[in-house]
């Protein structure tokens, strides 16, 4: 796995959690997925947060090419 797929992939893995973590009834006997909206939420953001950290290596190598 290159680093332009590791990019896409923690993009696209931040915006699934995100929206299941959204998605998620907050009453946790109504949901058959046993998960913590919160969890699953940071997860989401810590995620979000190392693709922004790719991004920024990616225009930094184009910025000093």
């Amino acid at each position: 796995m290159g680093f332009h797929e590791l990019s896409l992939w923690l993009a696209v893995t931040a915006i699934i959690l995100l929206a299941t973590s959204e998605l998620i009834s907050p009453y946790h006997g109504q949901t058959l997925l046993p998960a913590e909206k919160r969890k699953m939420r940071n997860a989401a953001l810590i995620l979000g947060l190392l693709f922004l950290a790719t991004v920024a290596v990616r225009v930094y190598e184009i910025i000093a090419a």
